[in-house]
């Protein structure tokens, strides 16, 4: 029980830094007027990359294979990422909502999405069964 709590706890605080990451990218490439598709795509770069990472070595604390692990992880992220932007699109496009506000309120599902998908395919203890 005490392990999980530290990496809930670990995972909220690394997401609320990811977060911050692909947020402040975010709003500057819309600051410098560039598409939100194109801002969304490349904010997902940065918060991917510094994710991982932080995922790997604070909360995780996985020792597995990088290039296999690594590989997984950014292919899963493409996949909340697809869903972010077709989220956007719905949101910004046809709702006509702010995009920064749109960003909002997609981030709850993506967050949720990728904690799942780190806890049980990504980072998974190898030789552990995970039902």
């Amino acid at each position: 029980m005490k392990e999980n709590t530290k990496e809930i706890i670990s995972y909220v605080f690394v997401g609320i830094m990811t977060t911050l990451v692909n947020y402040i990218v975010y709003f500057v490439l819309l600051m410098i007027h560039c598409h939100w598709l194109v801002a969304n795509s490349i904010s997902w770069f940065f918060a991917v990359i510094f994710a991982y990472y932080a995922n790997k070595k604070y909360v995780f604390e996985s020792q597995n294979d990088i290039k296999k692990e690594l590989s997984s992880f950014v292919l899963l992220r493409f996949l909340t990422l697809i869903v972010e932007n077709g989220c956007l699109y719905i949101f910004i496009t046809l709702m006509h909502i702010q995009p920064m506000f749109s960003k909002l309120l997609v981030s709850f599902v993506t967050i949720l999405s990728n904690y799942v998908l780190c806890k049980f395919k990504i980072f998974k203890k190898e030789g552990v069964y995970n039902g």
